[in-house]
């Protein structure tokens, strides 16, 4: 099991909404990240930045970040895209973190 982080931005005044429609996870985008084997994912928030920390855990190779040719996660990414920093093709700005400490 390997653990991954990135981080995004998250546009001012846009918690609440963020937070509301995670909680609201289409069903289709959980069994898809499950299947591509993300066994956790948590997300945090930095109110004074508006940064949004990603975590997961994953079996295999991939992770979320690798299925931006789905298009169950295109169809979240358009969702998102008026509350997220985002890239041209409506993706989440996202960038990787090296773990530098864990202990078990």
């Amino acid at each position: 099991m390997k653990r991954l982080s990135f981080k995004m931005k998250l546009k001012a005044g846009a918690k609440e909404e963020y937070s509301k429609r995670h909680n609201e996870i289409w069903p289709e985008l959980k069994e898809l990240l499950k299947k591509a084997g993300v066994s956790e994912y948590s997300i945090f928030l930095d109110e004074d930045t508006n940064t949004l920390f990603a975590f997961q855990k994953v079996s295999g190779d991939g992770g979320s970040q690798d299925l931006s040719q789905n298009p169950i996660v295109k169809k979240w990414w358009a969702f998102m895209a008026d509350i997220m920093e985002i890239n041209d093709d409506n993706s989440p700005i996202s960038k990787p973190l090296d773990e530098v400490f864990y202990m078990e």
